[in-house]
């Protein structure tokens, strides 16, 4: 049966973190509040919990789950090749909803699905998310919903949707916004916008003048 926390409340956030960390390190499968939208989230080194996840969201290997980080020190570990810009970006726009594209690790024993040695992480503005993430280190995280339809703002809808394939749903509120991430690749010499999202392409370009789109 899954288990519901509500985050305004201290003792229940308390307790929810604590049973959210505890069923990450036991391979199961936690709905978290984000500054965008609920995710759907696992350890991002449990190979079999991120398959999981893709299950429950219908979705397949070659839409790999991103991950996310409560802290930019984290990347260190993850991420090789990581430019001067890519750092800036980090600065300017971390924690917030900024995702960067990069070369991971070779190193690394994760399997997020078909990455082709890239991972998409991004270090969320959301106090209950941070909380959780600096508890439990990276997390595979994707939007709460099922494949097709639409990432859920509320709680309500994300447990509509996954029910008992989640163990616990820290309940949040409501997110501020549903508009998803920007997406920026830094793993050329030039970062390139791969979708543009919360965080406008010239706000971006504040930071790299020369940032490039995909079309």
């Amino acid at each position: 049966m899954a288990r519901r926390y509500d985050c305004s409340d201290a003792s229940d956030r308390a307790a929810g973190l604590r049973e959210a960390a505890s069923a990450v390190r036991r391979g199961e499968l936690v709905v978290l509040p984000t500054d965008t939208v609920y995710g759907i989230g696992a350890d991002a080194f449990n190979s079999e919990a991120v398959g999981d996840l893709l299950e429950a969201k219908g979705r397949g290997r070659n839409m790999p789950s991103p991950v996310l980080v409560g802290s930019p020190n984290t990347l260190h570990g993850l991420v090789t090749d990581f430019s001067e810009l890519a750092w800036e970006l980090v600065d300017a726009f971390w924690p917030g909803a900024l995702t960067l594209v990069a070369r991971h690790q070779p190193s690394l024993q994760w399997d997020l699905g078909d990455t082709r040695g890239t991972v998409a992480v991004r270090m969320p503005l959301h106090p209950v998310a941070i909380e959780l993430l600096t508890e439990t280190g990276p997390m595979a995280v994707s939007s709460a919903n099922l494949t097709g339809h639409p990432a859920p703002q509320d709680c309500d809808a994300a447990q509509g949707m996954l029910g008992d394939a989640v163990s616990v749903y820290l309940d949040g509120g409501r997110t501020p916004d549903s508009v998803p991430s920007s997406i920026v690749d830094v793993t050329g010499k030039v970062p390139v916008l791969l979708r543009a999202g919360a965080v406008s392409a010239e706000q971006l370009r504040e930071v790299v003048p020369d940032l490039e789109e995909s079309h």
